[in-house]
């Protein structure tokens, strides 16, 4: 979810900077609402798990994408089914172009012996770099975001109608070296939950995390879980009336940053310096664990690599600082 949110702001200034340019992103069909409201957008769902299955469905899905008469690729993916895709239509004869995803700068950065601790190049700017290879520069400096998403009805029946600060926390991630304990969250959350002018609203996905955070609710009038009771088009626009989101290195953390919302990141197992901190946001806004007391820090790229002797890296991240960082960005807006 992060990768595919990860293009949005791209897209938006490609197309502000090229008016010529039409887009067709090719993606899963549970990720067409990040793309809705763009301006010479289509979207094409690639159904992975039927039609465009396997390697005859990979041929079915450039045949399929023939259709629309594509003038150039761009595959901000680079994983083999993209690969296969972009290869039959440089075959083709049209222009394509590949992300450089810097895999041995990231190994560099993860290792434990003879680490190289630089930050690399954003993700974002090597979406951009795709665009610039197929003749379309893209200036990502003064980006240009949407206007908030309209609340329905059925919206403000879960959320209420906006008044003081709205903040959100997702306090998931797909692997567990990427999650602030929970013991710690709760306090971030009890801390802003305080101010009676604050609503904080929990976000997360399934029952294990929807009971986690009815649990943290505490039953509390200003603590709304979300979870489970919105599709994806309306989280997308409670997150952009939201204030701020506290987001682990996750995909909601991603989803506010292309709308333009200020986001704070906690990290424990990952870095912000392999290129995925949220786009558009303050380093100040990215939170990491102690690397003097866990020098090995960055361990994994994606979080799923957690070394004995780490699995507490995130405790070094206190509670009152994660608060404060988030107070500080609503006391400037």
């Amino acid at each position: 979810m992060g990768d595919v949110a990860m293009t949005v702001p791209v897209l938006r200034a490609l197309l502000l900077q090229h008016p010529e340019v039409q887009i067709t992103v090719v993606s899963k069909a549970f990720f067409r609402p990040f793309f809705d409201d763009i301006p010479r957008v289509a979207f094409f769902a690639a159904d992975t798990k039927g039609r465009h299955k396997g390697t005859l469905g990979i041929i079915r899905l450039y045949n399929d994408l023939k259709k629309l008469k594509i003038d150039a690729v761009a595959d901000l993916h680079n994983v083999l089914r993209s690969k296969l895709v972009t290869m039959l239509f440089a075959l083709a004869g049209k222009k394509t172009a590949t992300v450089d995803k810097a895999r041995a700068e990231k190994k560099a950065l993860t290792r434990a012996e003879n680490k190289v601790f630089k930050p690399l190049k954003p993700v974002t700017q090597r979406h951009a770099d795709v665009f610039a290879a197929l003749g379309f520069p893209v200036d990502l400096e003064n980006p240009v975001f949407p206007e908030q998403k309209q609340l329905t009805q059925d919206i403000i029946q879960i959320t209420g109608n906006k008044s003081g600060k709205w903040i959100g926390i997702a306090p998931f991630a797909q692997h567990k070296g990427k999650v602030y304990p929970q013991d710690l969250m709760q306090e971030v959350v009890n801390k802003l939950a305080d101010n009676p002018g604050y609503k904080v609203f929990l976000f997360g996905g399934g029952q294990a995390e929807t009971a986690v955070l009815l649990a943290m609710a505490k039953n509390r009038e200003n603590i709304v879980v979300v979870a489970g009771k919105l599709k994806l088009e309306q989280e997308l626009a409670l997150i952009s009336h939201l204030d701020v989101m506290l987001s682990m290195d996750s995909g909601n953390g991603h989803m506010a940053a292309m709308l333009g919302v200020p986001v704070v990141t906690l990290w424990g197992a990952t870095h912000p310096f392999a290129g995925f901190a949220p786009f558009n946001q303050p380093a100040e806004n990215q939170v990491t664990a102690d690397r003097e007391q866990y020098p090995l820090l960055p361990t994994s790229v994606y979080g799923n690599k957690i070394i004995p002797g780490y699995e507490d890296a995130m405790r070094t991240i206190k509670p009152d600082n994660v608060a404060e960082r988030i107070l500080a960005v609503i006391s400037i807006q």
